[in-house]
Order: C-alpha cells, then sequence, then structure tokens
C-alpha cells in the first residue's frame, strides 16, 4: 500500500509542496518497513533510527552529482535516490519514519494486552 500510495503521488498528483512533502513520508516511511521487516525482532526505535539515518544518507548523496548520473542511466533511480537536494526533506522524512514507529509501538503494545 505504502509503495502504491507513493508512486500515485509521484505520477498522478500535481508538482507542488504538498505533493513533495506527502512522497517523502511515503518514502521514509516504506524505509521504515523494510528495516523492520528484514529485522522483525528490533525495537521500532532503532528500525526508526536505522531508517532515519537511510533517508538522510540518501539526501545527503543528493549534494553529489552521483544520483543525477544513476537517474539518466537507469530512470526508475530516480525514485529511490532523488537527484537535489533540500534540507526540508530532512523534517518530512523524520515525520515518516516517526509515523511509522508510533504505528508500530501501538501495535505491539496493543498485542501485549490482548496476549495478558
Amino acid at each position: 500500500m505504502t509503495v502504491a500510495a507513493g508512486l500515485a503521488v509521484h505520477f498522478l498528483a500535481p508538482a507542488g509542496p504538498v505533493s513533495d512533502a506527502l512522497g517523502d513520508v511515503l518514502y521514509a516511511a516504506l524505509i521504515a518497513l523494510l528495516v523492520a521487516f528484514v529485522a522483525p525482532r528490533a525495537r521500532c526505535w532503532a528500525t526508526g533510527v536505522i531508517a532515519l539515518a537511510w533517508c538522510v544518507g540518501v539526501e545527503l548523496l543528493q549534494l553529489t552529482p552521483l544520483p543525477s548520473r544513476w537517474a539518466v542511466s537507469f530512470p526508475p533511480l530516480r525514485l529511490a535516490f532523488g537527484t537535489g537536494f533540500s534540507a526540508l526533506d530532512l523534517f518530512w522524512y523524520a515525520a515518516g519514519v516517526v509515523l511509522v514507529v508510533i504505528c508500530r509501538m501501538h501495535r505491539g503494545s496493543r498485542r501485549a494486552r490482548l496476549e495478558a
């Protein structure tokens, strides 16, 4: 669902600050979910830290010409690595990661209550 929503925002939503922010939140949420999938027993906050570190690393990578070169050679990489740095993206990445961490923590506490 997260991938579908992200692609819908990218391809169908009009370009602008709202769609940019929503795309960043969904990207970060996807990364957080992937980290949780790869490490299901890891604590929620740890998966959040890893996901946010990935997102910040990708954003900082955009300060170099590498993502633009990759996108020219294989256009789908633009979706994963972007092409231009924006400090505001860091805020939206944090928002997406926090959203997933909160949802996972709520789910975990709800499951614990049901098992008790």
